[in-house]
């Protein structure tokens, strides 16, 4: 199963390539299940929080593609905030289904650039008065005065190409120019692509991440039944084996997000089954459409999905 990120959708994992990760993925004889989670723009847009995915969205997914395929077992592949919510779950032990599950970006330890700590430390206060979500769309399609206001003032500050919506991305997640991907990784069509793949963030998500940033670790912002507090208090609830993703120039959650997790698991866990690959010259999302992901990330994929359980 995969699970895209936070205002995206289950299609940013099919991006305009000769072979995606998809592709790779079938060819390799997996049965595919694409998640559109809450947090996904084909949905209606709703306020959400990590909680809600990781008590309700993934558990549910699980079930239901375990019982769809007759299948006793699952694996995962997430990104972002699909994979820092079904962390949540599987470490309180809410996706017993799955016994491998690979994560990109960050899982545990949300670890942003300084910029980014200031941004979201001073913004998400005042963004809660004036807005209910932040939408990197509007940097081709602002609906409003605030949207046209936040559209000036970013185009203003991030001239590093002519794609709007790619320099309102970088501003709504990061500290780069860009922070989610090195142009250099893309070709002209998946750059163009890119406009119509991001939309609405609730600021319920900005004010949970802010807590978890402060925090060093992710928590929940909920008395939700089967959640944690605190999702490093403890080992794991769970005996599925995890692989790190971490691209080395990832401006939206710096490599180390990764690695401190990844040494969570091996502190608790020190059998050496689970792994952690650092990506160098990769980024955040350009790990699954960079124009040589193909070549370089996705044989490292699948023989993590082909390797043993626990």
């Amino acid at each position: 199963m995969l699970v895209h990120g936070a205002g995206v959708r289950a299609e940013l994992f099919r991006p305009p390539l000769p072979r995606t990760l998809v592709d790779a993925l079938l060819d390799d004889g997996w049965d595919v299940w694409m998640l559109n989670w809450r947090a996904s723009i084909d949905l209606p847009p709703v306020p959400w929080t990590l909680d809600d995915a990781a008590a309700h969205d993934h558990p549910a997914a699980v079930r239901y593609v375990i019982a769809a395929t007759g299948a006793p077992t699952m694996k995962a592949i997430v990104h972002c905030q699909g994979s820092t919510s079904f962390c949540m779950a599987a470490v309180a032990g809410l996706v017993p289904e799955v016994d491998t599950v690979i994560t990109n970006a960050v899982s545990l330890h949300p670890v942003i650039p300084r910029f980014s700590r200031l941004k979201i430390r001073t913004l998400t206060p005042a963004l809660t008065r004036l807005t209910p979500h932040l939408n990197p769309g509007w940097g081709d399609e602002p609906d409003g005065a605030f949207a046209r206001l936040t559209r000036a003032a970013v185009l203003a500050g991030h001239r590093e190409c002519d794609n709007a919506v790619c320099r309102m991305v970088s501003f709504t997640y990061g500290a780069g120019r860009p922070a989610l991907w090195s142009h250099a990784n893309l070709d002209d069509a998946t750059h163009d692509w890119i406009r119509g793949e991001f939309g609405e963030v609730p600021v319920s998500f900005f004010a949970q991440m802010e807590r978890c940033v402060r925090a060093g670790h992710l928590v929940s912002v909920s008395n939700r039944p089967g959640l944690l507090a605190d999702y490093t208090a403890a080992a794991p609830r769970t005996d599925a084996r995890f692989s790190f993703f971490a691209g080395e120039d990832n401006l939206c959650f710096l490599p180390e997000s990764q690695q401190l997790t990844w040494e969570f698991f091996r502190h608790h866990r020190p059998d050496g089954q689970d792994t952690l690959h650092r990506l160098p010259g990769y980024g955040h999302l350009d790990v699954f459409f960079g124009k040589d992901a193909a070549r370089d990330v996705f044989p490292l994929m699948l023989a993590e999905l082909a390797g043993p359980s626990r």
